[in-house]
């Protein structure tokens, strides 16, 4: 039997409005040989219909009870039969030429483990929003997994199979005895401490694509996650790892937290909890003042949004959108003179 280069793992629970976006993107791709196993997570909406509504042979379909989004990928990873691992989830999408870039990357970089994309935002009915990731692509440390995780989003990263059986780990958990490479005890933030145990545990070599090869859904639902609980998911990084790396998280602990609670303030300010959001953006600046002197755009950005999301909403909504085109022509213009013009 032949096996696939590529096994595209998409954990689904209850996506069935985004799912056919999602696979018809992957059934799409220039690069053809792959299977796609999707992992229904328990899904109690018409997700799985969805799914078997398509009759494509490379898609196989795994159901089990709702562990979770690492849980989900942790079981289709262990079911992958091919070369590379590539992750989407089912409320995003890829451009045609996803997996082709990353064979192609993957053929002249061998040394590299992980590969990873820029990613465009886009909303509920998967128009651009103008903005997204393009974060750095080479010469990447712990330290940049820890700080600004370049990875992104869980549907930019391709990994080498090989690599990942080297992370497996077997897990005696609620679920019982399990393979996990994801930690399933997370409910958020479980990709950033995967990968910065790649880099610390498994000395992992991380490199990017500067095209925009994913498509990043942003919906307010999503948007409106509790803070604090974010907040507390994130600083389990550091009590599960700091035993074993104290000299790594007493160098990078306040800078990284830093940039986590600049996230947060984002994030609350989309949900509408300005003061929340002012109290994260004011404790990111006597965390670590240096992040508005690297990265004045972002950071003083989200600064002027935490203050004028006090604002009455609908005021705030038409700043907002100003704001973000602003600042997406300006990031689009630095990184269309970064690649020559190619995005």
């Amino acid at each position: 039997m032949n096996l696939p280069i590529f096994s595209v793992v998409v954990p689904v629970y209850n996506v069935a409005n985004y799912l056919p976006t999602c696979l018809d993107s992957i059934l799409a791709q220039t690069f053809k040989n792959f299977e796609i196993i999707c992992v229904n997570d328990g899904s109690t909406d018409h997700s799985l219909s969805v799914l078997n509504s398509y009759s494509d042979a490379r898609i196989k379909i795994i159901t089990q009870k709702n562990m979770g989004l690492a849980a989900a990928r942790n079981t289709g990873i262990q079911a992958s039969r091919g070369l590379f691992v590539a992750l989407l989830d089912s409320d995003d999408f890829w451009h045609p030429e996803k997996l082709s870039e990353h064979f192609s990357h993957f053929k002249c970089a061998p040394n590299v483990d992980i590969s990873y994309s820029a990613s465009l935002f886009v909303n509920e009915q998967s128009e651009c929003l103008g903005v997204g990731q393009f974060p750095q692509l080479i010469n990447i440390d712990p330290g940049h997994i820890y700080c600004r995780n370049p990875v992104g989003n869980g549907s930019a990263p391709v990994i080498r199979k090989s690599f990942l059986n080297r992370m497996a780990e077997s897990v005696q958990g609620k679920h019982g005895q399990r393979t996990q490479y994801f930690d399933e005890s997370m409910r958020q933030s479980e990709d950033v401490e995967f990968w910065l145990r790649c880099a610390l545990q498994g000395k992992a070599v991380f490199e990017g694509i500067g095209k925009a090869l994913t498509y990043y859904r942003v919906n307010e639902s999503g948007l409106s996650a509790d803070v604090e609980k974010q907040l507390k998911s994130w600083q389990y990084i550091e009590q599960k790892n700091s035993v074993d790396y104290p000299v790594f998280f007493y160098q990078y602990q306040s800078r990284a937290e830093a940039y986590q609670k600049r996230y947060l303030a984002r994030r609350a300010v989309h949900s509408g909890e300005g003061l929340k959001a002012l109290k994260l953006i004011n404790q990111s600046l006597v965390l670590c003042p240096d992040i508005f002197i690297s990265d004045p755009l972002r950071s003083v950005g989200t600064y002027v949004c935490a203050l004028l999301s006090l604002l009455p909403r609908s005021i705030y909504k038409t700043a907002e959108r100003l704001s973000m085109s602003a600042m997406g022509r300006i990031k689009l213009a630095q990184q269309a003179a970064k690649t020559g013009g190619a995005l």
